[in-house]
């Protein structure tokens, strides 16, 4: 039998021990995608990226998805797909390849901001 272990707020920890934020009225599932957000927003304003978006889902053979946190529109008409990971696993690199077998685009993976 597993136990799971509970904020102050009641609600359970993440098994990666990401810690769920807000930022602008948006959700953030941890503090990592949150910053990226901020650097994303900022290098916007500085006119290197004209846009971006949150949350690209990619679906995948046998109902699967892959949700990708950022799909980024730079003004050298460039786009990028980022994906901030504090804990990259087996499970995600698997779809990611799959993801970058499908389709036309190679997601970048963000340890660090």
């Amino acid at each position: 039998m597993t136990t799971q272990s509970f904020r102050p707020s009641g609600r359970p920890k993440h098994k990666f021990g990401a810690i769920p934020c807000e930022r602008d009225g948006k959700k953030f599932p941890s503090k990592l995608e949150r910053r990226y957000y901020d650097k994303l927003q900022i290098l916007q304003k500085a006119g290197e990226v004209l846009f971006f978006l949150r949350q690209i889902s990619f679906d995948l053979p046998g109902k699967v998805r892959y949700v990708c946190d950022f799909q980024v529109f730079y003004s050298n008409g460039e786009i990028g797909f980022i994906d901030t990971k504090g804990k990259d696993t087996a499970l995600s690199q698997t779809k990611r390849k799959m993801v970058e077998d499908l389709y036309p685009i190679t997601i970048e993976i963000v340890s660090k901001v």
